[in-house]
């Protein structure tokens, strides 16, 4: 029997809902009408809390972003480049939450509250660091850049890995016309994620965290 409509609805309730349908069966699935079924609400009371589907993709962005540790990256007493290095892994760990979320990215700009604290707390280490606004922001979004990208192809991967299973045997095998794409990929570490942040700290002036004393 269809459930009726619920007395007391969240934007949270609706941003829950619209995971449940995106994970179950893609981001294709997720529009207004369709988590209006799963909660029991017309469409038009849905629109008195999303205007849209672009503006619940972007919610649920929101509440990705909103479970990072924000709080731990701004501790002064920690290095910040063990901060960077915290903030990248937790907010990779949490698109891995919600496996292909990272398509909602391209849904909008980033400027959702929890969004721009977590950019606002990147400009806020750079600077802290000594660098001049220009060359933080710059840094800032080099490390945003590089997570995103990281998470992107951490989906990709997870894709590919789920497809293989269903992939038919190669009817015949070419000798490969990519040499060296080959090559890296045996030479590639199984998980390359904090090596390739550490470069790219290095390559921001950033100085290693201290190691303790032994």
């Amino acid at each position: 029997m269809k459930p009726g409509p619920r007395r007391s609805i969240s934007q949270a309730d609706i941003v829950d809902a619209a995971f449940e349908i995106f994970e179950e069966k893609g981001g294709d699935a997720v529009s207004i009408r369709g988590v209006a079924a799963r909660l029991g609400l017309t469409p038009t009371a849905m629109y008195t809390y999303f205007t849209s589907k672009n503006a619940l993709q972007r919610a649920m962005v929101e509440q990705v972003f909103s479970g990072l540790d924000l709080a731990a990256a701004s501790d002064p007493s920690v290095p910040w480049r063990t901060r960077v290095q915290r903030l990248a892994a937790d907010l990779r760990a949490r698109f891995a939450d919600h496996p292909g979320a990272i398509v909602l990215v391209a849904s909008g700009p980033l400027d959702g509250r929890h969004a721009l604290t977590f950019s606002e707390t990147l400009l806020e280490g750079f600077t802290g660091e000594g660098m001049p606004l220009a060359d933080a922001a710059r840094a800032s979004a080099a490390v945003r850049a590089a997570v995103l990208g990281a998470i992107t192809l951490d989906a990709a991967a997870a894709g590919a890995d789920a497809d293989a299973a269903d992939a038919p045997a190669a009817l015949w095998i070419e000798a490969t016309q990519h040499p060296l794409t080959e090559a890296a990929a045996l030479l590639a570490e199984p998980d390359p994620f904090a090596a390739n942040l550490d470069r790219l700290l290095d390559g921001l002036g950033l100085a290693p965290a201290a190691t303790p004393a032994e």
